[in-house]
């Protein structure tokens, strides 16, 4: 089968009734060899800043000698970038094949993020990884990552999002995202609300797992914003670290990645050297093009979206700024459009691709009142019309519409004209 004939079929695999769980997945994984046992595996849970963990873990790992995997969601151009090895994205016919072999061994039908977990797991062993860096999809307790048992794990923060499947309280959040931790797996957890925090807790003290609440001993001090060279400078006793990274929890993050791989043996100097070069596209990403400098970044919850604009605030690129936003319909876009708006002149309003989309209509209706807005039927309209009238432009609100704008701004383009 063709690569598109492939993610074809994977797509039809979403829908309702979908899926055979933890028990079926493993049965699968058996058949195929229990390829999750094959190396050792760092799975990483949370609402926000898991993206930013998992590259910066897996690029630590790899500085440190490893050939390591990683497996993330969503993709913001190809699937190809969900499974990678040592920085390099899966071919698509090593995708194809690897699905391939999954669908071969199913024998109840497995839903797509199963599959897509059990391929990258087969692909990784196929390959000869000595560690996996796992990106959990959603919650924890049931995501298809958490059939391995990791040499670590990781839970970067707890807001709300995805309250219709996780729950509508904090601590009900916390206790599906604390379901990746397994009995005596230490568990490193990044700044929590005080009542996530005492469910994580519990979890914790019900398998026995060590526990490492990183904000209560903090490894660096946060010491400037190099906005210039666009990078975070850490201070740890008198060196300073620079983090190739911009955002508000982007030393936080650094923090929890820090001690969970030194408690894995990893060096310093590995470490130092991945805080350099790590790159996450979409995670308060500037790239310029012409006049125009572009801000991108995948907020899409409104936890996130408070930390970009408070970040965003204080940059350069604020000062007379247009945003660039759409958002999915399952997502809380009303109050994040009351966090957002008061910040820009103006707004430029898209919808996402695919059938999730929040519609134009729905975010219009949403908009506070006063709020000056333009619409426009894809991103890439809405990205040319606010270049062509500001030379800011930030874009968030969806992973999609900000992956999408990235790839048309990053071919290079002075022009925006051909990027639909």
């Amino acid at each position: 089968m063709t690569f598109n004939a492939v993610w074809t079929q994977l797509l039809h695999r979403s829908g309702p009734g979908c899926g055979v769980g933890l028990a079926g997945l493993a049965r699968v994984l058996a058949r195929l060899g229990n390829p999750q046992n094959q190396f050792s595996v760092l799975q990483v849970a949370g609402t926000n800043g898991k993206g930013s963990v998992c590259y910066l873990a897996a690029q630590a790992l790899q500085q440190a000698g490893h050939k390591t995997g990683l497996f993330i969601s969503p993709h913001l151009i190809s699937p190809c970038e969900r499974m990678r090895i040592n920085g390099q994205s899966i071919s698509r016919p090593a995708l194809a094949r690897a699905v391939q072999t999954v669908l071969q061994a199913e024998e109840k039908p497995l839903n797509f993020f199963e599959i897509l977990t059990a391929a990258a797991l087969v692909y990784f062993a196929q390959k000869g990884v000595d560690f996996a860096v796992l990106e959990t999809g959603l919650g924890g307790r049931k995501d298809p990552t958490t059939v391995c048992t990791p040499a670590a794990c990781v839970i970067t923060s707890i807001g709300k999002d995805h309250c219709q499947l996780l729950g509508h309280t904090l601590a009900q959040i916390a206790q599906e995202k604390a379901g990746i931790i397994k009995p005596g797996v230490p568990v490193f957890c990044g700044a929590c609300p005080a009542t996530a925090l005492r469910e994580i807790k519990k979890q914790a003290r019900r398998r026995q797992a060590p526990f490492f609440y990183t904000p209560q001993s903090p490894v660096f001090t946060f010491q400037r914003v190099d906005w210039l060279r666009r990078r975070l400078l850490l201070q740890k006793g008198r060196r300073v670290w620079p983090l190739a990274l911009l955002g508000e929890n982007q030393a936080a993050n650094a923090d929890v990645v820090y001690q969970a791989l030194r408690f894995l043996g990893v060096n310093e100097t590995a470490l130092k050297k991945a805080f350099a070069a790590v790159r996450v596209p979409c995670r308060f990403e500037v790239l310029h093009a012409g006049k125009n400098t572009f801000v991108f970044d995948g907020a899409h919850n409104p936890p996130a979206v408070e930390g970009f604009i408070r970040f965003f605030a204080q940059s350069p690129w604020a000062p007379g700024a247009a945003l660039v936003c759409g958002f999915m319909q399952d997502k809380d876009y009303p109050r994040m459009l009351r966090i957002l708006a008061p910040h820009f002149p103006a707004l430029f309003i898209t919808q996402p691709p695919g059938p999730r989309a929040a519609s134009l209509a729905a975010v219009r209706a949403a908009l506070p009142r006063g709020v000056r807005a333009s619409y426009y039927a894809t991103p890439q309209r809405a990205l040319r019309a606010a270049a062509q009238a500001y030379n800011h432009v930030a874009v968030c609100g969806s992973f999609y519409v900000a992956g999408q704008l990235r790839a048309c701004v990053g071919k290079g383009l002075t022009e925006l004209s051909d990027c639909d």
